[in-house]
């Protein structure tokens, strides 16, 4: 069944009508009539089924009928990622997304090649990725900041698995081995590795854990699935 991301308050007998963008999704990509059921979610108040009420020709209005299930916080994961080429960029979201990280904090580096990039777009795509993969929240995409400038503000409650590929940090499953679930995030850097100077600060801070993936150097996108993946199976809802 189809499911569909509204910022809309949901509740029973509700009735919603869709922006331009995803009334013409439902009308013409999919070709929804009145009276076919969706599936709708909000970040808030799970997710319930809705059936088309009427197809105008600029808004598609829903019904809201009963909830299906319940909202549920997922984990407290964010990834914190330099900017790299769109293309890669963009499949680090929509993987972020899908192996369930809450938010996505993009961050400038001494090497970072990409300065600029398209947040409304990211966060399309995020928004996409949370709708096929049955999340009942969209990841948070926040803005390009320095990576200087994103640490002197970090919470000391949050542990950052820092993804060091250029020194002695032992393998991810020992790195995080014994480690609480608590809050995390999972740093990567950009394609050319951090500089010297930013890996020294970073290894400095008290709450940094650095972890290798590996004997192999990986591209950006594929550290990120990998660091994911592996929090999510040591520390994360893949346990359940």
């Amino acid at each position: 069944m189809i499911r569909l991301f509204v910022r809309n308050d949901l509740a029973p007998g509700a009735e919603l009508d869709l922006d331009e963008g995803p009334s013409r999704y439902l009308a013409s990509v999919m070709r929804l009539t009145v009276g076919d059921a969706l599936l709708v979610f909000n970040g808030r108040d799970g997710e319930w089924r809705a059936r088309v009420a009427s197809v105008g020709k600029r808004a598609v209005r829903l019904s809201i009928e009963a909830r299906t299930r319940p909202q549920a916080a997922g984990p407290d994961l964010e990834l914190v990622v330099a900017l790299v080429k769109r293309a890669r960029l963009e499949t680090i979201i929509e993987k972020a997304a899908e192996l369930g990280a809450a938010r996505v904090r993009l961050a400038t580096t001494e090497r970072t090649n990409a300065e600029r990039t398209r947040v409304d777009r990211l966060v399309a795509i995020a928004t996409e990725a949370a709708e096929q993969t049955g999340r009942l929240d969209v990841p948070e995409i926040s803005a390009p900041m320095k990576l200087d400038r994103r640490l002197a503000d970090w919470p000391a409650d949050r542990r950052l698995l820092f993804c060091d590929e250029a020194g002695d940090a032992p393998p991810m499953l020992e790195a995080l081995g014994g480690q609480p679930a608590g809050p995390w995030a999972i740093l990567i850097g950009p394609e050319g590795g951090f500089s010297p100077r930013e890996r020294d600060l970073i290894r400095s801070l008290p709450f940094a854990v650095p972890a290798t993936l590996g004997p192999r150097i990986l591209r950006a996108d594929t550290a990120a699935i990998a660091a994911l993946a592996l929090w999510q199976a040591t520390l994360g809802d893949w346990r359940s």
